[in-house]
């Protein structure tokens, strides 16, 4: 069988698509590697909600994606911005979908990271911005989940400088009952967050992000580095306290990255995680048994992938994530909370598609086709 995919240019091409699936399986937990996978929200596609109502979630089928995570030994790092927060899923959605998923976490025995940042406010003070970190770590400390703090947009919008910076992480690590993962999201991922930690420089950047660990080293259990930047992570990984992890969240360079150097290396906390998850967790469990080549053979190939589905602008990545996971067989639709399957072009979903078949990370290749070839019809392509 073979289908046709549009091209970049226009141009219908034929496909042949594989017959049979990566042979992935569930194994023993990690023992070199931290990792986890930022995780999507499904949408409900019964709901009779627009781009600008509250996410509709549907609940079952969004922990059930989260119980296939958990299932192949992942960490799930919940609503974080692969669960389009601040992209259709407001705070009062991250909230419960934190509860949810970290009382599902404690059912299945499943590691959970959950974000936490100040999206229910739009902007304000840098008391009122405090007060909206606080609110969001008590709801994550309550559900007994860790908590990463996220990067935020009102305090991006609402710092001086430098020193705001360093008073309000402060505020908040003195308090944390547990050692948090802290945040450093890049303007890639939400042009928001431009000049954050205080500066346009990304030098000096880092200075404030590395004397904000320097001060709590003991509540700062790692940092998740979002840069696309492999040689500054790196960097920025040698100058980290002992103890403290990076987890790299390099959608570009991930291999390298995890698999380090005589210096050191990153854990990870990816949203490419999300579709590579089975193999991912195959290609780690090959790492922890000191086999680097064998795990960068698994997972050097995804790269393009990766690098296809979060290319610029890289903020709607969520489109081609949520298709692979509709096309796997893990939701029964390609809807998105606020409409944004419609944001990337019908060329780019096939190339995902492509990219992805190639890699056999469908467990069912003919449902995908049969999904791809019906999302390709609305578009008016015949086969």
């Amino acid at each position: 069988m073979t289908i046709r995919l549009p091209s970049a240019d226009g141009v219908l091409r034929t496909y042949e698509p594989r017959s049979e699936p990566l042979a992935v399986s569930p194994g023993a937990p990690f023992t070199s590697r931290t990792v986890f996978s930022a995780a999507h929200v499904v949408a409900d596609p019964y709901a009779d909600v627009s781009p600008d109502s509250p996410a509709a979630v549907d609940w079952d089928a969004t922990l059930a994606f989260r119980r296939h995570l958990w299932s192949h030994g992942l960490g799930v790092a919940e609503a974080m911005d692969t669960a389009q927060r601040g992209m259709g899923l407001d705070w009062a959605g991250a909230a419960e979908l934190i509860r949810r998923s970290a009382a599902e976490a404690r059912a299945v025995g499943g590691r959970i990271a959950c974000g936490v940042g100040t999206d229910q406010i739009a902007g304000g003070s840098l008391v009122e911005i405090r007060a909206a970190y606080e609110e969001q770590l008590a709801v994550a400390e309550e559900s007994g989940a860790q908590a990463i703090l996220m990067a935020s947009r009102a305090l991006a919008a609402a710092a001086t400088g430098p020193d705001d910076y360093l008073e309000i992480y402060g505020h908040l690590l003195r308090q944390c009952a547990e050692p948090v993962i802290l945040h450093w999201l890049g303007p890639m991922f939400d042009p928001a967050l431009e000049g954050y930690w205080g500066s346009a420089g990304l030098d000096a950047a880092t200075d404030t992000f590395l004397e904000v660990i320097a001060a709590h080293p003991d509540k700062v259990d790692g940092i998740k580095v979002s840069l696309l930047d492999a040689r500054r992570e790196t960097d920025l990984r040698r100058r980290l306290p002992r103890g403290v992890r990076c987890y790299t969240g390099d959608d570009f360079h991930y291999p390298e990255l995890i698999a380090g150097d005589e210096q050191g290396f990153s854990h990870a906390l990816l949203g490419v995680f999300d579709p590579l998850g089975p193999l991912a967790a195959q290609a780690v469990r090959v790492l922890d048994t000191g086999d680097t080549a064998g795990f960068r053979a698994l997972l050097d190939p995804t790269v393009a992938l990766s690098r296809h589905l979060f290319q610029a602008p890289t903020r709607f990545y969520k489109a081609g994530v949520v298709l692979l996971a509709w096309l796997a067989g893990h939701q029964a639709h390609f809807t998105m909370v606020g409409g944004l399957q419609s944001a990337r072009s019908l060329p780019h979903l096939a190339r995902a598609y492509e990219l992805a078949d190639g890699l056999g990370l469908f467990p069912d290749p003919k449902l995908a086709e049969e999904r791809m070839k019906n999302l390709l019809s609305l578009y008016g392509v015949n086969q």
